[in-house]
């Protein structure tokens, strides 16, 4: 059972030392960076900038630590990457919807819904006034056992279009598992449209290599089948003898962007092993779907970490989260949050050293 957390009000240097200043936005916004480590010296670090997941060091059996997560070491690139020619979110928390909405438009109680069209004629991930590039407030820290760090974000109706005041509480934890625990609680004050997702890309050789030799196992033998765009068609297509087909251990695909369908809540959706480290991720959700993502790119315009060259293969997103495009499609699962109900979601990402 997690520790429950100490909520503090203001964070300070003072009463929370491992905080440092990580730029300051256009507009004079200032941006931190928290940093919580575990009893085993696993280390997290989480800026709050698109409540963005900048550092995860893994210690494997020789002691050695391995950073399994892209990123970049200013705000100033952060925000410039989405200025790319296709953003590729390191890190960061997506919404108001993750995923493409067909034409940038839904219907939600008999209105017609027009969202801002970001991505070939359709929405993506909430448009071009998404979370990922918001400062979110931290509302709590705990460094004890399995410590935390709570962020939240009030987005004020019509934000992107979208209907309603949604409050977001997000939370990290870095548990003594070697588990980082997310879980999201929104609320609205009127029906609106809602899918959060996390968009770190995962390298279990560490973030200046190749994911290609690592290997991949998603549990389902099902998957969205999509349009060219990558709008689903409404169908759900079987696996077995396809592309798509991970459901025994393959070496990772060199490009791929699609919906897997997970089966029940609390599943095992996704394993990622790197026998160079003999290092294994394991991705747990409650929610209907995996989206999987290899072919983000910096187009050698900006510099990762440490002066990496982030490449089409650098890392691989697990991006847990309902189907694109669902407020389109009656069959697909709810993702109208209404007044008064509450939204949730929990995902774990847990490593291992075999």
């Amino acid at each position: 059972m997690l520790k429950k957390r100490v909520k503090i009000k203001y964070i300070s240097h003072l009463i929370y030392p491992k905080m440092k200043l990580f730029g300051k936005t256009p507009d004079g916004k200032e941006v931190n960076s928290y940093e919580l480590i575990n009893s085993k010296g696993a280390k997290l670090e989480v800026i709050n900038y698109g409540a963005t997941v900048s550092s995860l060091k893994i210690p494997l059996k020789n002691g050695e630590l391995v950073d399994v997560v892209l990123g970049f070491d200013n705000l100033e690139n952060y925000i410039n990457s989405f200025d790319l020619p296709s953003a590729p979110y390191l890190g960061t928390t997506v919404g108001r919807y993750a995923g493409r909405i067909n034409n940038a438009v839904f219907t939600l109680n008999g209105e017609t819904i027009h969202l801002e069209k970001n991505n070939n004629g359709n929405s993506l991930h909430g448009g071009d006034n998404n979370f990922s590039k918001r400062v979110w407030d931290v509302k709590a820290v705990n460094e004890g056992s399995n410590p935390s760090i709570t962020l939240t974000y009030l987005s004020p109706a019509n934000e992107g279009n979208y209907p309603g005041d949604l409050s977001i509480e997000l939370t990290y934890t870095l548990s003594e598992d070697n588990e980082l625990i997310i879980g999201y609680v929104a609320k609205t004050t009127e029906d609106t449209a809602v899918n959060l997702t996390h968009h770190s890309y995962f390298n279990l050789d560490g973030h200046s290599g190749s994911v290609v030799n690592q290997k991949l196992t998603v549990n389902t033998k099902q998957v969205l089948e999509v349009k060219l765009d990558c709008i689903p068609t409404g169908r759900v297509l079987e696996v077995d003898n396809t592309p798509f087909d991970f459901f025994t251990q393959k070496n990772c695909p060199t490009s791929i962007d699609n919906t897997f369908v997970l089966k029940s809540k609390e599943e095992l959706a996704a394993i990622l092993f790197s026998e160079k480290n003999n290092l294994k991720m394991t991705v747990y959700t409650d929610q209907p779907g995996v989206h999987i993502y290899v072919g983000g790119n910096c187009f050698n315009k900006i510099k990762g970490k440490e002066n990496a060259d982030y490449h089409t293969l650098s890392g691989i997103c697990f991006e847990t989260q309902n189907f694109p495009d669902a407020p389109n499609h009656k069959h697909f699962p709810n993702s109208i949050l209404k007044k008064g109900d509450t939204y949730s979601h929990n995902t774990t990402y847990k490593f291992e050293t075999l």
